[in-house]
């Protein structure tokens, strides 16, 4: 029998914590072993058990959840750390991935995209929501910039969908191209961009305009 991935939630309102339960409990192979108001809270049921990925609220009251998440992972380096952040705290972006977080969502995601998010950062890689994505590249525009990074239209293409949160089998998939080829165009974003993974490829191109994200 698979065994279930276990989740604690830590945000500073219960009726969120409930609701997100909810939605979790429903998936298959997912197990809610606890939820938390603050970081004190979260580090007493850190001290009796070690989750697989914990949702955190980006601006928490007594301590903020960039803090929080930075001494978790510190202490427990293998947590996976999903970032809730409501529309008007996508500022904080930056600092929650040098922290460590591997996921950004909107409070508002669909169940759908819970558990893409789940997926894909269980399988390793980095996911941020699309509507995430467009209110970022809101925040980050700087009309009178212009990069310096010059990409080819295919390089466009994969860097899209990176933001998206595809791997790269899903990336070779979409665009007729092979796992292969997909992974050099990956390592050439990283050089080309400079950045030191693929969350700070996603700043830079959010950044730097390098992508175009629509809501829709």
């Amino acid at each position: 029998m698979e065994s279930k991935l276990e989740i604690i939630i830590t945000d500073d309102h219960k009726i969120f914590r409930v609701g997100l339960e909810a939605i979790l409990s429903g998936f298959e192979n997912i197990e809610v072993i606890g939820d938390a108001e603050n970081g004190k809270e979260l580090f007493e049921l850190l001290r009796k058990t070690e989750p697989d990925i914990i949702f955190m609220d980006v601006n928490l009251v007594e301590e903020s959840g960039i803090d929080l998440t930075r001494k978790v992972l510190a202490k427990y380096p293998d947590i996976i750390v999903i970032a809730l952040t409501s529309s008007d705290e996508v500022n904080n972006f930056n600092d929650m991935l040098e922290a460590g977080a591997s996921a950004f969502m909107l409070k508002g995601a669909s169940e759908q995209e819970i558990k893409r998010a789940i997926d894909t950062v269980v399988a390793g890689d980095y996911y941020f929501s699309k509507e995430f994505m467009f209110l970022a590249k809101n925040f980050y525009k700087q009309p009178k910039k212009t990069s310096k990074i010059v990409l080819s239209d295919r390089e466009k293409e994969v860097l899209s969908l990176i933001c998206q949160g595809h791997s790269n089998q899903e990336i070779a998939d979409a665009i007729d191209l092979s796992v292969h080829t997909v992974d050099s165009h990956r390592r050439n974003l990283l050089n080309k961009t400079s950045a030191r993974n693929t969350a700070s490829l996603v700043m830079i191109a959010l950044r730097d305009g390098l992508i175009e994200v629509t809501d829709n």
